[in-house]
């Protein structure tokens, strides 16, 4: 696979208490396979959609349990001058650049608008191996903010993206794009937000179909958010798996309406 653009998605992996059960919930909503896990780097584990690789989970290190949650990688060709740039534009590093073996090298931080994601310069490893939307692949992601301004100063800065403003009254949504390609949506979190839930990165999984995966999910434990809804992108779903960790669900082959005008800002 080709090298991913700076600025893309590029990777998603997430730490759970309870690995096995982890690997059992996303293995029956999204059709996962899994690796063997890796000893030598923290039990980390390859999650798989067709053969391909799509994600991965891994158990907190001694003394870092906290919250499960996905974590969104955005690629880089240079880790350590991303890092410099997240700093310079009001980001918080929250995990120095470091090398992993031949893989490639990464970072952890958090935008200004309190979003935690991840940076991924490729080595061997260079990303996502599966095709985006299809079932059990990343499909889309979203930062959601209550300081959408600030994370709308932070993304474009840092990582070259250009900017579209959704036209609709009823929320505040904005798409950063990587020439003509859409890369990542930005939603202002209202009231319908618990005031104790932080700012994150909704990560998007295909599936073949929206309402079965919901089923699957709401049967193991997880909480349904919001929908199933029919939008112009496809039908989508947004969850909460046992361990708390939120995550969305879309077949991206049933779609209903027109695509909302997006106005370049």
């Amino acid at each position: 696979m080709a090298e991913s653009p700076e600025g893309a998605p590029c990777w998603a992996d997430a730490m759970f208490t309870d690995v096995e059960g982890a690997k059992r919930f996303y293995g029956d909503v999204l059709g996962w396979t899994f690796g063997e896990s890796s000893s030598e780097y923290g039990n980390y584990t390859l999650a798989y959609a067709n053969g391909k690789a799509a994600a991965a989970v891994v158990p907190p290190m001694p003394g870092q349990a906290g919250k499960s949650q996905w974590c969104l990688y955005l690629a880089s060709p240079d880790a350590a001058g991303t890092a410099q740039k997240i700093r310079d534009n009001g980001g918080e590093i929250l995990m120095e650049p470091m090398q992993v073996a031949d893989f490639g090298w990464m970072c952890l931080a958090r935008d200004p608008g309190g979003s935690v994601f991840g940076v991924w310069q490729a080595g061997s490893h260079e990303g996502f191996e599966t095709e985006m939307g299809k079932p059990g692949a990343f499909a889309w992601a979203e930062v959601f903010t209550r300081e959408p301004a600030k994370s709308d100063a932070f993304f474009p800065a840092v990582f070259g993206y250009t900017s579209r403003q959704m036209q609709d009254e009823s929320m505040d949504f904005r798409v950063y794009y990587l020439g003509e390609r859409p890369a990542l949506g930005r939603m202002e979190m209202g009231d319908d937000f618990p005031p104790e839930v932080p700012p994150y990165i909704n990560v998007y999984y295909g599936v073949a179909d929206c309402d079965e995966a919901v089923s699957k999910a709401t049967g193991l434990g997880g909480v349904l958010q919001f929908g199933p809804m029919d939008t112009p992108f496809g039908r989508f779903a947004a969850l909460t798996d046992p361990q708390g960790a939120a995550f969305s669900v879309i077949d991206t082959t049933k779609t209903e309406g027109e695509m909302p005008p997006m106005t370049e800002v």
